[in-house]
């Protein structure tokens, strides 16, 4: 007997981008409708099904972003700045463009947000620390500390307003599904084991507030999420270590910042003479 699912009508964020490019397809079988959305420009050149509906968006508009969740139940949420960079475009992205997604479903009844959140929110902590979801935020940058700001509003309208959130702190996902150095088989998430992360959040029941590290099965793993994988059913398949032989020898500068810290090269960007 097909499990029905869970959520009717689900939108994807970002779904231009490789995340989203990966994730498209398999979401189609987790509900009835899926919506995905991204800015104009590459939403209209992403190859996709007829069936898929899309809507371009500037998440920092925030009438946009309303009428883009309407009849929406479920959100997985990649938009947004996806890397270190300036304040300012991150600030309208992944703040005031998630202010205005949480905004919105909260008016339009949205019940639940898978929030791509980032392993950057505890990227100050040394390589080799085991780091909990429940360990203090150590943001290595401008793009970490939005993502530790996703995640207070997610705990806000959970409590506040009962709307669901699975924030996932992704690790290293690339676009040719391989960890490109030393670092990554510590970090690395496999398009597969993303895709089944994410129909696990979607699919997991009264969820409330949860964090939970997105990373493959690695021997190497410098995350211990194993109660908020259990909590959602997910069970990670690939390993980094079959790579090891390939990458171990890319790694940072020895000393430097980059080969210290878990948030690795995002440790030697910046930082920005902005004007003032």
């Amino acid at each position: 007997m097909t499990q029905q699912p869970l959520f009717r009508h689900v939108l994807l964020t970002g779904a231009a981008g490789m995340l989203g490019r990966v994730l498209a397809a398999p979401l189609v079988a987790a509900c009835e409708r899926l919506t995905l959305s991204d800015l104009a420009e590459p939403l209209a050149r992403l190859d996709a099904a007829p069936s898929q509906r899309r809507v371009p968006c500037e998440l920092a508009d925030a009438a946009a972003v309303h009428a883009l969740l309407e009849g929406v139940d479920a959100v997985v949420h990649l938009g947004g700045v996806a890397v270190e960079g300036p304040f300012e475009p991150i600030l309208q992205a992944n703040i005031r463009g998630l202010h205005n997604l949480y905004e919105a479903a909260r008016r339009q009844g949205t019940r639940r947000i898978v929030f791509a959140s980032s392993n950057h929110v505890t990227g100050g902590y040394e390589q080799g620390r085991t780091t909990r979801p429940d360990d203090p935020p150590r943001p290595d940058g401008n793009y970490g500390l939005s993502k530790l700001f996703g995640e207070g509003i997610a705990s806000l309208y959970a409590d506040r307003h009962g709307i669901e959130t699975v924030a996932l702190r992704i690790g290293t996902a690339t676009a040719d599904d391989r960890p490109p150095d030393r670092r990554a088989l510590a970090t690395w998430l496999s398009h597969a084991d993303l895709i089944r992360l994410v129909r696990a959040a979607l699919s997991a029941r009264d969820v409330g507030f949860l964090v939970a590290y997105g990373i493959s099965d690695n021997t190497r793993a410098w995350y211990d999420s194993r109660e908020a994988w259990l909590r959602l059913g997910y069970s990670p398949q690939d390993n980094a270590e079959r790579f090891a032989p390939e990458v171990e020898h890319i790694a940072f500068p020895a000393g430097s910042p980059m080969a210290r810290f878990q948030g690795g090269s995002f440790m030697g960007i910046g930082p920005f003479d902005e004007t003032l």
